[in-house]
């Protein structure tokens, strides 16, 4: 059996259940309940000093 059959097989095979499962991992471990405070901190991260923004090193001086 030449090499490239064997690994087009796996390819079609295994690897397509492989990566089919890490990518529903993935999606599972984005849309998880816990996360969505995490989310929303991040997403307010531009919105921090709204009231008085922060200043720069090159504003200081």
């Amino acid at each position: 059996m030449e090499i490239y059959t064997l690994l087009r097989q796996f390819a079609d095979s295994w690897m397509l259940l492989f990566l089919f499962i890490t990518f529903m991992a993935v999606v599972f471990w984005a849309f998880r309940p816990g996360s969505t405070k995490v989310y929303e901190d991040t997403a307010n991260i531009p919105f921090r000093h709204d009231d008085k923004p922060a200043q720069s090193e090159e504003a200081r001086t």
